[in-house]
C-alpha cells in the first residue's frame, strides 16, 4: 500500500474566470491534494525531518494562487502541479481543484490531475 499526505478544501481567493467581471474580483476556489510518503519512516523517528514539510506547501499554494491570475481552473491544476514538483521533493502529486458556484444549480465545478516528475524535470532541479 502506498502511504500519502493529503490537504483537504484548502481555500483561497484569486483571480479566475474567462469573463470581464471574473478578471475584477477574488473567487474563492477550494483546493485538494495529495503526495506519496513514507509514513514508516516518519513514524519510526517521530521527526518533522522525515516527512512532507505540508504546511509549507500549503504555504507556498496559498502564495502563488493567490498573487496569480488564472482564465481556467485547468491552468491553475497543472501550474500549482508543476510549482510543487518542481520546488518540494515531490515524485507525483494529485490536485483536485474546485470552484464553487460557478455553474448554477451545481454545488462545485472542478478538475481533478495527476502529475509525476518527469526525467526532463528532475534533471532542470538539479540543476538549478
Amino acid at each position: 500500500m502506498k502511504d500519502k499526505i493529503f490537504l483537504q478544501r484548502l481555500e483561497i481567493s484569486c483571480i479566475i474566470g474567462i469573463f470581464d467581471w471574473e478578471r475584477k474580483v477574488k473567487q474563492k476556489v477550494w483546493i485538494d491534494l495529495e503526495m506519496p510518503a513514507d509514513a514508516r519512516r516518519a513514524a519510526r523517528s517521530d521527526s518533522i525531518q522525515d516527512t512532507l514539510d505540508y504546511k509549507g506547501i500549503s504555504k507556498r499554494v496559498i502564495q502563488f494562487i493567490s498573487a496569480s491570475r488564472f482564465h481556467l481552473i485547468e491552468t491553475l491544476a497543472e501550474k500549482t502541479a508543476s510549482v510543487l514538483l518542481d520546488e518540494f521533493n515531490l515524485s507525483e502529486i494529485f490536485v483536485r481543484v474546485s470552484k464553487p458556484g460557478a455553474v448554477r444549480g451545481s454545488k462545485n465545478v472542478g478538475i481533478e490531475i495527476f502529475r509525476k516528475k518527469t526525467p526532463k524535470r528532475a534533471a532542470r532541479k538539479k540543476r538549478a
